[in-house]
């Protein structure tokens, strides 16, 4: 029996929205990921932009667990000597752009390559519950309900 490697006419996307209001931003992340990379599919090819167009909402109402809301750092050079700057995840969350969490979280779970940095490209990550594709259908996965540690009380 040979091994089945996908062609790009063999590609299937779809569309997904996930609700990221009270989940764990690890767990979130990995799930997130997966479906990113295509590996929920039983025709996974490894070298194949694969996975699915990935839309999340809600993702200023992010949960951490533990201290990690004031503990946990994000950080990012200037280009100028001395120049290290660094936030933390509650500053960011609070912040204009809390949906950069989310994505440094799902953009670290992925290997770091140039077909991965392709696949960033069909993550979506929206503050609020509004997005502008509901013209794809998109359907909605339920995060909440894989798995009781997902959610954060």
């Amino acid at each position: 029996m040979k091994t089945f490697s996908a062609t790009p006419a063999d590609i299937e996307k779809k569309w997904i929205v996930i609700d990221a209001e009270g989940v764990v931003l690890g767990r979130l992340a990995s799930i997130v990921a997966m479906r990113l990379r295509g590996k929920h599919k039983a025709t996974f090819t490894p070298h194949m932009d694969m996975g699915d167009n990935v839309i999340v909402i809600n993702a200023d109402k992010i949960q951490l667990t533990g201290k990690k809301r004031s503990d946990k750092n994000y950080y990012w050079h200037t280009g100028h000597p001395g120049g290290i700057k660094s936030r933390t995840a509650g500053q960011l969350l609070e912040g204009a752009y809390p949906e950069r969490v989310v994505t440094a979280a799902v953009k670290r779970m992925l290997p770091g390559n140039r077909l991965s940095r392709k696949q960033m490209t069909n993550l979506r990550v929206y503050a609020g519950a509004e997005h502008p594709h509901e013209a794809q259908n998109p359907e909605v996965l339920d995060v909440k309900v894989m798995n009781s540690k997902n959610t954060r009380s």
